[in-house]
């Protein structure tokens, strides 16, 4: 069992100041996306989903885990990728959104990484389109761009609420 499929809890030390973060990178596709370590509860295998009828087509559906019902959200759908069946890598990323518990679908989920502020840049004004508003930043990373995810506007608690 890879690191990012352990319990992931950020650890605290007091050397660790507000310079560096950790993040949770995932792929979509060809894209490394990440998302705050704080935001994720755990990594889960994929399951049985339950689909609710009248629903978004990003809404997979729910899950029971643990005695606790989840919404699903399939993020390939969600940014307008096409769907694509699961495989032995895709994985179930449950992250907390504003008090509320929902599980991501992503392709792959790749590492834990610790980064400095400094590797990231604002998104370009040049990205335009409905989802540049999830967008964090770009990190800088040796093997390319990591595109960083803004999970709360993202899984805007409203609209997944409304669709359930």
């Amino acid at each position: 069992m890879s690191t990012a499929e352990t319990l992931v809890k950020p650890t605290t030390r007091k050397q660790e100041g507000a310079s560096t973060m950790q993040l949770v990178s995932f792929q979509l596709g060809q894209e490394e996306y990440g998302v705050e370590i704080t935001k994720v509860q755990e990594i889960i295998l994929m399951g049985e989903i339950t689909r609710v009828p009248q629903t978004p087509p990003y809404i997979k559906g729910l899950i029971n885990l643990r005695s606790t019902v989840i919404p699903i959200v399939d993020l390939r759908l969600r940014f307008g990728l096409p769907e694509q069946p699961p495989t032995d890598e895709t994985r179930i990323m449950v992250v907390n959104v504003r008090g509320k518990t929902v599980g991501i679908v992503v392709d792959a989920v790749n590492e834990v990484l610790r980064i400095n502020r400094d590797q990231i840049a604002p998104p370009p004004p040049t990205v335009a389109g409905p989802g540049r508003e999830y967008l964090t930043g770009l990190v800088r990373l040796n093997k390319g761009l990591l595109i960083l995810l803004d999970i709360e506007k993202l899984l805007d608690e409203e609209e997944i609420s409304a669709s359930m």
